[in-house]
């Protein structure tokens, strides 16, 4: 959940739902440095929300749809739990 819980990393995300990026245009978008950049990809790469392909130099990246299914199941969990948990205490 850490991965959804920053504005820059919420930015990336919803520059990548266009599309595989280059870290290099992702930067471009951002009022961000390189480390921080790479530092919020560290975050969303070991989420398992963003997949990295690297050609060259060049690092692009992409959702990962696996990994976001992932995440809607472990909220899931939770919005089930607790619907059952307000019925009870109705």
């Amino acid at each position: 959940m850490k991965a959804f819980c920053e504005e820059s990393r919420l930015a990336i995300l919803s520059m990548l739902k266009a599309g595989e990026r280059c870290g290099c245009a992702l930067l471009a978008e951002l009022s961000i440095s390189q480390p921080t950049l790479s530092h919020h990809m560290k975050i969303l790469l070991s989420s398992g929300i963003v997949y990295a392909r690297k050609e060259g130099k060049w690092v692009y990246y992409s959702l990962n749809n696996a990994g976001l299914l992932e995440a809607k199941a472990y909220l899931d969990d939770y919005i089930l739990a607790s619907k059952e948990i307000n019925l009870v205490e109705c």
